[in-house]
């Protein structure tokens, strides 16, 4: 089977990784059939090889690498390194070349100061040279980046560019395999936790929650909770209450079979009257013919 081809080097690409920004200069694939000479690439450089047939051999900085099918490896700045193909079966080689224009590349590997960056520009940073088997099935990502750039469909570049944050980020990961103890994913905001217990607190504790036990929860003042809410839904906590019980009642009518003063204890109402009352002021329809019109035969199957 036939090798896709890629060729990328007049789309301007930048990739993220962490706190890093990277520049793609040129994505190639080929063969070797001649000795790629001794060479070392500048400070911030990197090149990412993936070998998917062939063999050959890899000397970098003077240790010798056999290069066998599945074999990934980034050669970083001041690495010297040259490879060497097997004449009776040369090397294909997929090779990504980038350049570190944004970040901490300018600190001199000093753990101290990286420590509080993200593992995957840490470990690349502080790793100018690995080297391994493939243990993420990289190819697969190839023959999309293959497709993406040789068909160009709508999107392309978006995705191209994602595919490639993909290869580099996996390639990385190899370098440190088995369990990690830090978790370095980015956690949510005060504020993003704060919309995920105010979004429960309508759709699970509709019935009861009051102004004070939701401002409790959130940690925030009444009068800050009560603003909160006014911006996220346009409305008062009052109002917004009220809307989450009519909302489940309603549901509850379409898809139970619960009397009219059960659903009414359900959604919070001391009685059938006021339930009856409050829902046909927000539907304008008596809870019950809001069920004979809305519901749909067999709903319970």
């Amino acid at each position: 089977m036939n090798l896709p081809t890629i060729n990328i080097d007049d789309i301007d690409i930048k990739l993220r990784l962490d706190d890093l920004v990277l520049n793609v200069l040129y994505v190639k694939f080929g063969y070797f059939h001649q000795t790629m000479p001794k060479h070392s690439h500048s400070h911030g450089s990197y090149e990412l090889h993936y070998i998917p047939r062939g063999r050959g051999l890899l000397i970098a900085n003077g240790l010798q690498y056999t290069l066998t099918p599945g074999t990934l490896f980034m050669t970083g700045p001041e690495v010297e390194h040259e490879q060497i193909p097997d004449q009776t079966d040369p090397m294909a080689e997929y090779c990504i070349f980038f350049e570190i224009i944004s970040g901490p590349f300018h600190l001199k590997q000093n753990s101290k100061d990286l420590s509080r960056k993200g593992l995957l520009s840490r470990w690349l940073l502080d790793t100018p040279f690995w080297i391994g088997p493939d243990q993420e099935n990289m190819m697969t990502l190839f023959e999309m980046l293959a497709w993406e750039v040789s068909l160009k469909p709508i999107g392309f570049h978006h995705m191209a560019t994602n595919i490639l944050e993909m290869i580099v980020a996996r390639t990385i990961r190899h370098y440190h395999q088995g369990p990690i103890a830090v978790l370095n994913a980015p956690v949510k905001t005060l504020n993003d936790s704060r919309l995920v217990a105010i979004e429960n607190s309508f759709l699970y504790d509709y019935q009861s929650i009051t102004l004070k036990q939701l401002a409790d929860k959130i940690g925030l003042s009444t009068r800050q909770t009560e603003r909160t809410v006014q911006k996220q839904y346009g409305m008062s906590f009052k109002d917004k209450k009220w809307q989450a019980r009519m909302e489940a009642a309603a549901q509850l009518l379409l898809t139970t079979d619960l009397l009219i003063r059960e659903v009414a204890i359900a959604a919070g109402f001391s009685t059938p009257e006021r339930f009856s009352h409050s829902f046909k002021k927000y539907y304008d329809q008596s809870p019950s013919k809001y069920r004979s019109e809305h519901r749909v035969d067999g709903i319970n199957g």
